[in-house]
C-alpha cells in the first residue's frame, strides 16, 4: 500500500492509493505518533510526502524510527501529474490523494537513515551541488532539442528533481542527527539571510569557522582583498582563491543580509553612499556577514539585534 501525506504547519492529511477517503492527524508529536501506530497496524510499502520547507522533518524522523519507508518528492512534480490526469481542483484532502497516486507511479526511493558526522553532511551537500549542475545542464540542452529528445530530456529532469528533494531532505535529517552540526546550523540561521541549505554548506565545507581569526576566514571563503602591486605599480585589489562553493552560498545569504540583517544593510548602504561600486559594496558586507558568523560560531550564541550584542 502506497500512502500520500499532504502537509500543512498544523495537520497532516493522509490518503492511501486506490482506497476512498483521507485521514486527518494534527501535526505535533501526538499526532504523528498516532499515524505512525496506524500504519504499523496496517503496514505499507512506502508513505510519500513533499518536500516543505521543513513540516515534514518530525514525520520523516518518527517514521525512520519505526522503520517506514519515507519518500520525499518535489511538490512541483506532483501538480504536473495530477494534471496531466485531469485532476485540477486543490484540497488538502485531494493534495494527499495525487500524493498517493504520484508514489504509486513513479515509485520514488526511500531516504536513507541519517548518518551523524559532518563527512556524512559534506557528501550530501556535494551532492545536491552535482545535481544542480546537472539539471543546469540538462535545461541548457533542452533549449535546442525536439521531439523524443526533448522527452528524455524532461524524463531525466524529473527524475534529478525527485533526488534533489530527497537529498535536501537528507540534509536537513544529517544535520539534527549530530548535536554539534544542529547548534552549528542553529546559530547560522538564527542570521537574517541565512537559510538552511545554506548552513549546510558553510558546516560542511568551513568547518574551521569559529575557530580562526576574522580576516582568516575572509581568506578561506575567497572574499579577502588580493594586493596588486609591483614596484611603484598599485593595482586594484580583487578576490580570488578560497572555496568557491562557500563563496556562492554566502554570496546568495548576502543579498539578503543587506536588506534584512541591520548591521550589514547599514554598512552596504554607507558604501554605496560613498560611491562604491555594486559589486564591490557587496563583496565587502559579504566580508562582514562572513565576520559577524564566525565570531557567532566563536561564541557560540545565536543572533540578536545589534542593539543586544557586540558582534
Amino acid at each position: 500500500m502506497i500512502v500520500g501525506v499532504d502537509l500543512s504547519k498544523a495537520h497532516l492529511d493522509v490518503a492511501r492509493h486506490e482506497q476512498a477517503g483521507t485521514t486527518r492527524y494534527a501535526n505535533t508529536e501526538a499526532g504523528i505518533e498516532a499515524f505512525v501506530q496506524d500504519l504499523q497496524a496496517a503496514p505499507s510499502r512506502l508513505v510519500v510526502a513533499e518536500a516543505t520547507g521543513g513540516y515534514e522533518i518530525a514525520l520523516v524522523r518518527a517514521l525512520q524510527r519505526a522503520d517506514i519507508p519515507i519518500a520525499v518528492v518535489n511538490p512541483r512534480q506532483v501538480r504536473d501529474l495530477a494534471r496531466a490526469r485531469g485532476k485540477l481542483a486543490k484540497t488538502d484532502a485531494i493534495d494527499a490523494k495525487a500524493i498517493a497516486l504520484f508514489g504509486a507511479v513513479m515509485r520514488p526511493k526511500p531516504l536513507p537513515a541519517p548518518a551523524p558526522g559532518r563527512e556524512a553532511l559534506a557528501g550530501l551537500v556535494a551532492r545536491r551541488r552535482q545535481l544542480i549542475d546537472m539539471m543546469t545542464a540538462e535545461k541548457n540542452r533542452r533549449e535546442h532539442a525536439e521531439g523524443v529528445i526533448r522527452e528524455w530530456i524532461d524524463e531525466n529532469l524529473a527524475a534529478l528533481k525527485s533526488q534533489l528533494a530527497n537529498v535536501d531532505a537528507a540534509i536537513a535529517l544529517a544535520l539534527e542527527a549530530d548535536a554539534e552540526l544542529t547548534r552549528r546550523r542553529d546559530i547560522l540561521v538564527s542570521v537574517p539571510g541565512i537559510a538552511t541549505l545554506t548552513a549546510a554548506v558553510i558546516i560542511a565545507e568551513l568547518p574551521e569557522l569559529g575557530h580562526i581569526g576574522a580576516k582568516q576566514a575572509a581568506a578561506l571563503v575567497g572574499v579577502a582583498p588580493i594586493n596588486r602591486d609591483s614596484g611603484q605599480y598599485r593595482g586594484e585589489r580583487h578576490i580570488g582563491g578560497g572555496r568557491p562553493s562557500v563563496r556562492c552560498a554566502l554570496y546568495m545569504a548576502t543579498l539578503s543580509a543587506v536588506r534584512h540583517e541591520p548591521t550589514i544593510k547599514a554598512f552596504h548602504h554607507r558604501l554605496r553612499q560613498a560611491g562604491k561600486k555594486p559589486r564591490i559594496a557587496l563583496i565587502a558586507a559579504e566580508r562582514k556577514l562572513v565576520s559577524l558568523i564566525n565570531t557567532l560560531l566563536e561564541r557560540n550564541q545565536t543572533w540578536k539585534p545589534p542593539q543586544q550584542h557586540g558582534c
